[in-house]
Order: C-alpha cells, then structure tokens, then sequence
C-alpha cells in the first residue's frame, strides 16, 4: 500500500469526482488500483471475482463521492472501505458451486436426511446471527467499524491499519478495543 504521506489529495480526488471530473476516478485507479484489487483478492480469493468487485467499487466510488464527509474519517480509509464493502457483499452473494458425481448426492442426500430439522434450524441460526452481527457493524461508527474490518477480514496488524486508515496506533487500538466491546454487546 502506498505511503499516504506521497502527496496524492484523496479529499481532492473525491471532491472532484463528486463534480463529474472523470480524470479524477483515474487518477484515483493510478494511485490505488492494484492495492484496492489486492484488498478484493485477499477477501474474495478469486481473481476474476476480485477485478469485478474493483470496477463495482469504482463506479460505486464515482456514484457516492458526494456523499463522504471528511469529519467521519479519512477520504483513503473511505476509498478502501467500499472496496472492502463491495468485496463482502460480492462474497455473500456469490454461490459456490460443487461438481459430484450422482453416488456422491445421494450419499449426501441419504445422510441429511435425518438431520434435515436440525440442519434447518442451524443455518437459520447461522444467518440470524450473521444478519445480527452485520446490522451491529453498521451501527458502529466508521472508524470501528473499518479498524475491526481490518483486523478481521483483511488480517492487518494494528500498525497496519493505522497506515491504512492515517491515524495514530494508540487510536486505533481504542478503535478496536471499544468496537469490539459494542459489538459484544450487540451481539449478546
């Protein structure tokens, strides 16, 4: 990831792409395109998924610029997070595939057929709770919100994400810490 101490104005960057400047975007791609890829890479661990979620992340950069507000946070942290955003989301909707051969279904089938209530039951569990925690994220504020998925979705060091997100490490360690203890709370 590059430096953000090169000189590139993100907030200028925003600010113009806000006013239609479409050099603007690709000034932005220069700069970022790869480490935003990486960031889709590193979450959906396919590279043709990954450039899809760059260039939905992009329109979605151009279609929202407006609407980031330089009090809630960083411009570089804000263009990372809706990549991160649109990767996730990518990755919820996405269904994977299985190849078997028609032993192997019915092998599968016979055994779920037992357990099909239990099965059921647990991935309504599953969901509720995942629905739950999502609605708990977003009702974090943003530096939280971005410094936990950071930590946990992308695997960053706390120094890493205060790189990521240009603020100080003892900040974003309170980030984490009092996130993570909202969350909890949320969630309980």
């Amino acid at each position: 990831m590059p430096n953000a101490s090169d000189g590139f104005d993100y907030d200028a960057v925003l600010r113009a792409c806000a006013q239609g400047e479409q050099q603007a975007l690709h000034r932005l791609y220069q700069q970022d395109g790869r480490h935003l890829l990486g960031v889709a890479l590193r979450i959906v661990r396919r590279r043709d998924m990954a450039e899809d979620v760059l260039h939905d992340a992009f329109v979605s950069i151009w279609q929202k610029a407006a609407s980031f507000d330089a009090a809630r946070g960083a411009a570089r942290g804000w263009i990372f997070s809706v990549v991160r955003h649109q990767a996730l989301n990518a990755l919820r909707g996405s269904e994977r595939e299985v190849q078997a051969d028609a032993d192997t279904l019915d092998a599968l089938q016979e055994a779920q057929a037992g357990n099909t209530a239990d099965t059921v039951a647990e991935q309504f569990e599953l969901q509720a709770s995942m629905g739950r925690l999502q609605d708990c994220l977003e009702n974090l504020d943003s530096a939280k919100r971005n410094s936990i998925i950071c930590a946990y979705v992308d695997g960053c060091s706390h120094s890493e994400i205060a790189a990521r997100l240009n603020a100080p490490l003892g900040s974003v360690k309170a980030w984490l810490k009092r996130g993570l203890a909202a969350l909890r709370e949320c969630m309980g």
